[in-house]
Formats: structure tokens, sequence, C-alpha cells
């Protein structure tokens, strides 16, 4: 009996430490991914002030309103 619990300890911990990676890799990936968006965000925020007092797409109602 004790050796079947040290499997199934062995096999938690192997799918723990799996999953630590994957959650480690999303994290990296949304933070990229949070960069970039807030680039495009401060681009378009920037082309739009350029552009001379619109409302910004995002703000306005859509047309059916």
């Amino acid at each position: 009996m004790d050796q079947r619990l040290e499997e199934q300890v062995a096999h938690l911990t192997k799918a723990v430490d799996d999953m630590s990676e994957v959650v480690a890799r999303q994290d990296r990936e949304i933070a990229v991914l949070t960069r970039r968006v807030e680039m495009l965000m401060n681009r378009e925020a920037e082309r739009e002030a350029d552009q001379g007092g619109t409302v910004p797409l995002a703000d306005q109602k859509p047309p059916h309103w």
C-alpha cells in the first residue's frame, strides 16, 4: 500500500510541475500580449489625436442606436 501511495504522489507531483510550467508560459504570453495591446492603443490614440478632435471610434455609439 505504501508503494501505491508513493506512486500516486509521484504522479501528482509531476502533474503539478507540468501545470506550473504551463501557467508560467501563459503568464509570459499574457504579459507580451498586454504590452502589444497597450502599444496599439497608444498608437491609435496618437493617430486619432493627429486627425483633430474626432470622437474616438471606441467611444462612438453604433449606427443602430
